[in-house]
């Protein structure tokens, strides 16, 4: 299943999830927000980069994200590290949880952005935790694609 290419605001991004993790599927999620939460989103007051999503009673949760307070909203504010319900179908979140429970892999957010419809909306990767060594490769090969673009870059 190809990622929807979303063309609305970027929030928030996981930058480390690509290099701790191989991601083999993407899938755009819901999320259930206050009006607090969304407000802070738009100024851009949002951290997912040490989150992931969990089961819990057979339900998708976002846990471990940070989304800062909005200071307009002092009284009737949020909670910032509370646990954030996912929106999913029944079909994809059945997908899910048996590839998390039967194959050992782990659902890890990528992206926090707002859609073409003004919507909060979390890419969730499927993927499997790189080994040491793997990680070492990744990081051989951009190198090497980094210095091969400047060779060709002076010479060509």
């Amino acid at each position: 299943m190809a990622p929807k290419r979303e063309s609305g605001k970027l929030v928030a991004e996981n930058r480390r999830a690509r290099f701790n993790y191989e991601i083999e599927d993407t899938i755009e999620a819901g999320i259930v927000l206050t009006g607090s939460e969304v407000k802070s989103l738009r100024t851009g007051k949002a951290n997912i980069a040490e989150s992931y999503a969990s089961n819990e009673n057979g339900e998708l949760y976002l846990i471990n994200s940070r989304i800062d307070e909005y200071k307009g909203a002092a009284r009737f504010g949020h909670e910032p590290t509370r646990h954030r319900k996912l929106l999913l179908h029944k079909k994809e979140m059945a997908r899910l949880l048996e590839a998390i429970q039967r194959q050992g892999m782990a659902l890890v957010p990528l992206r926090l952005y707002f859609n073409a419809r003004g919507i909060a909306k979390l890419l969730l990767g499927l993927g499997r935790g790189k080994k040491v060594h793997d990680k070492r490769e990744t990081e051989k090969a951009r190198d090497w694609n980094r210095q091969k673009g400047r060779l060709l870059r002076d010479k060509g």
